[in-house]
């Protein structure tokens, strides 16, 4: 990771030639967010060039129905996740003060969301698989339910990695973890031909990170509760749930729809056309978990603030727009020479889902800043005009234009959700807002 470290200090010295005093100003913003966003780019790389070869050679073990039923079980294993979201990690992030105290409780709330979803999945797998009119689901579907109940026994500790903003930690984790998932699900996949694979190397890969992220994420929680700081951390977590739930209905409404209406082969081409056409969002991503807690640092800085996010705003909209601008012109070749000929039918979608990419890596980083000055209701207000647009247009446009229809779907509803994050970006700066302090 050297050469990392050697180009964001280069990068910093031609900051500071270019901007002079100006840049000494933001000295502390720019010296975290460049080495983080150089770490968590590193990371977006890794795990993304890992996940190219991934889906490469997957894709020609495996057939877009055998992905259409993996996509069953993560759609209902995501319902799960945010209806039952606690918001944890967001309070443990924004909260000021040490946050060891809460490590214990957040400890207990995540093995008691783990149990929740577990019992929950299992029981309702037949009727979730009557759903999509898929009796192969069952299966599936019972096997994933293990994923959370483990996933509740992990350290809340690593959070330290993002709030203390040593994203050189969450790369060493993050990458381990993704290439242990990537090798058992491949190996499998070659050996079974089967949807199982990618189930098996999700389960074998957070067993690992349950052993990791005791071994080397401090302090380590025990078995005991303050009601006080339960109450507390769910009191701050509301909106942060409630804002999960419109974000998982914008983000899955449409392959809900597409599995409901259409076929499972219909699901797994759209999902694979998702995956692929949403790079640039994966991007975003990459500022916008750096930008959070530095957004959170300054929050109370209303200039110092400005500045920040319109220039992260620029970025994204530079980098972003390149990344969608590729994927669109050069579709065919992408899906012809990483996918093979068997998905070539995705081409349409892909190119769609690649303007609604751009578009909502650029105005969907806002997120980041609203929560930073904890305005997690102007989150939930955002994602629900996206959720309204995609309620509206999703079942007329599928039953007219088919999978293009779903992506013509997806577009309609961020652009009914860009004004409304114009206008609260806009509140958030106004004279009579107050910022935290």
């Amino acid at each position: 990771m050297w050469e990392i470290s050697k180009v964001s200090n280069t990068f910093i010295f031609l900051l500071e030639a270019s901007f002079g005093k100006r840049y000494n100003y933001f000295m502390g913003y720019k010296t975290h967010a460049i080495k983080g966003i150089s770490w968590s780019g590193a990371l977006r790389v890794s795990i993304r060039a890992i996940s190219v070869l991934r889906v490469a050679i997957l894709a020609h073990f495996l057939s877009p129905d055998q992905f259409g039923l993996f996509g069953i079980a993560t759609i209902a294993l995501a319902l799960l996740e945010v209806f039952l979201e606690t918001g944890v990690n967001v309070f443990l992030i924004q909260e000021k003060s040490d946050i060891r105290k809460y490590i214990d409780s957040a400890w207990v709330v995540s093995i008691v969301r783990g149990l929740l979803m577990f019992s929950v999945l299992v029981l309702t797998s037949p009727l979730i698989a009557a759903f999509f009119k898929n009796s192969a689901a069952l299966g599936i579907l019972l096997l994933i339910s293990l994923v959370p109940l483990l996933r509740g026994f992990i350290n809340p500790s690593i959070v330290y990695f993002q709030k203390e903003i040593e994203f050189h930690k969450e790369f060493a984790y993050r990458v381990v973890l993704f290439a242990i998932d990537t090798i058992f699900t491949i190996i499998l996949a070659i050996l079974t031909h089967s949807a199982y694979s990618m189930v098996i190397g999700a389960i074998v890969s957070v067993v690992f990170e349950i052993l990791i992220s005791f071994k080397f994420a401090t302090p380590r929680p025990k078995l005991s509760f303050d009601k006080n700081y339960l109450s507390l951390i769910f009191h701050r977590g509301k909106w942060v749930t409630l804002f999960g739930i419109f974000s998982y209905l914008a983000q899955e409404g449409d392959t809900i729809a597409v599995g409901r209406l259409m076929s499972t082969v219909a699901l797994g081409q759209y999902n694979m056309a998702y995956t692929v056409g949403t790079l640039p969002i994966e991007a975003s991503d990459v500022v916008n978990q750096v930008v959070f807690p530095v957004y959170t640092k300054i929050a109370h800085d209303r200039k110092r603030l400005f500045d920040a996010f319109a220039k992260t705003t620029l970025i994204l909209t530079l980098g972003t727009g390149l990344i969608s601008l590729f994927i669109y012109i050069f579709t065919h070749p992408i899906v012809q020479i990483f996918l093979g000929d068997n998905w070539l039918t995705i081409i349409p979608v892909l190119k769609l889902i690649a303007i609604y990419g751009v578009l909502r890596a650029i105005f969907g980083s806002a997120s980041s800043l609203f929560l930073a000055v904890e305005k997690q209701n102007y989150v939930t207000i955002m994602t629900f005009f996206r959720v309204f647009g995609l309620a509206i247009t999703i079942v007329p446009l599928i039953g007219i234009y088919g999978l293009v229809g779903a992506a013509y779907s997806v577009i309609f509803s961020v652009l009914i959700e860009i004004p409304i994050i114009v206008f609260l970006v806009a509140k958030v700066f106004s004279s009579k807002t107050r910022l935290t302090k």
